[in-house]
């Protein structure tokens, strides 16, 4: 359980320990245009110790924000390209027999590292996606006999393409669970585009980032957040959303056979802990009811099933969600 310390001294400590956040976001910002929103919930996946799912049509710098956030933070980074034929020792590694020796040892595999970026994590096939499950939740990988722990921060950051759906294995329901947040990641507007297009449309890009933090400061980071005050009536704000994400008939009948199941309590606590976080960035010791809502199409958008007739109207979960949140009393 949580200490608790008094709310003063919190902030007095935020105010101390969050300026890695601001020299993060200025470096990513010499190298990422626009995408604040996504820079953003990179680094609430850091403070939650939390994986975050990316989705957007190939081109909108998904890979190079998780290479600049790699390079700002002294931290180990690793990409893999999945591909249908991928096998999971190719990620985690694998026993390797020593003939001199008789006997087996590990090679661990690529996924020790900080930052993995799985490109494409739908085109992986079921085998692979269970392995790198274990790594998710368990921080850990388990070769013959024993398990290795991952290193400290770990954090996966998977991409997937919502467009092109040939060949590609669509996430079993409980691996999607595992990401703290889904990022549907958008187009520059034109401004951010003309930027984009002065600055980039070199061969070779004019700005490598440099290092501004270390994981050390993340951990400390992380301690704060959890310390972050939430009033019992956000508290109780929070339960209601994700209960009538489970029974959306009971605020609005329209809603009624659109949601085939709703979200579980790992989206009450991720909804929870991330207001918590966005707290944290804004300097804030306690959370507000638009830190919530700030949060909740990130943390239900892959959490809630819709049913058929749903998807025969062309319903969306942000839809679903957006009218949910419009029938909940704010606190």
């Amino acid at each position: 359980m949580t200490e608790e310390i008094p709310t003063e001294q919190i902030q007095q400590r935020i105010e101390q320990s969050s300026g890695w956040i601001h020299a993060v976001k200025e470096e990513m910002g010499h190298v990422l245009v626009g995408q604040d929103r996504l820079v953003d919930r990179l680094l609430i996946g850091l403070l939650c110790n939390g994986h975050i799912l990316l989705e957007g049509v190939p081109g909108l710098a998904k890979t190079l924000a998780v290479k600049a956030l790699s390079g700002s933070l002294d931290a180990s980074f690793a990409r893999f390209q999945f591909t249908p034929d991928l096998l999971p020792a190719d990620l985690i590694g694998t026993m390797v027999y020593h003939p001199q020796e008789m006997k087996f040892e590990p090679k661990l595999g690529p996924v020790f590292n900080n930052l993995i970026l799985a490109d494409e994590i739908n085109r992986a096939p079921a085998k692979v996606q269970s392995a790198l499950l274990e790594a998710m939740q368990e921080k850990q990988v388990t070769l013959g006999d024993h398990s290795y722990p991952l290193p400290q921060p770990f954090l996966v950051l998977a991409t997937q393409n919502p467009i092109d759906q040939e060949g590609t294995y669509q996430l079993p329901e409980a691996q999607l669970d595992r990401f703290l947040l889904k990022v549907n990641v958008g187009y520059p507007s034109k401004d951010e585009e003309l930027v984009i297009l002065d600055r980039m449309a070199t061969s070779t890009p004019p700005y490598k980032t440099k290092t501004v933090a270390s994981p050390a400061e993340v951990s400390a980071s992380r301690e704060l957040v959890n310390s972050i005050y939430i009033d019992p009536a956000i508290r109780k704000y929070i339960v209601q959303i994700i209960h009538t994400t489970r029974y959306p008939g009971l605020v609005d009948t329209q809603l009624k056979n659109l949601v085939r199941a709703g979200a579980s309590p790992r989206g009450t606590i991720n909804l929870a802990l991330t207001a918590r976080a966005l707290a944290f960035m804004q300097g804030r010791a306690f959370v507000t009811p638009q830190d919530v809502k700030d949060m909740v199409q990130d943390v239900l958008r892959h959490r809630i099933l819709l049913s058929y007739e749903a998807e025969a109207e062309e319903m969306t979960t942000d839809t679903i969600i957006e009218r949910i949140i419009s029938k909940i009393p704010v606190p």
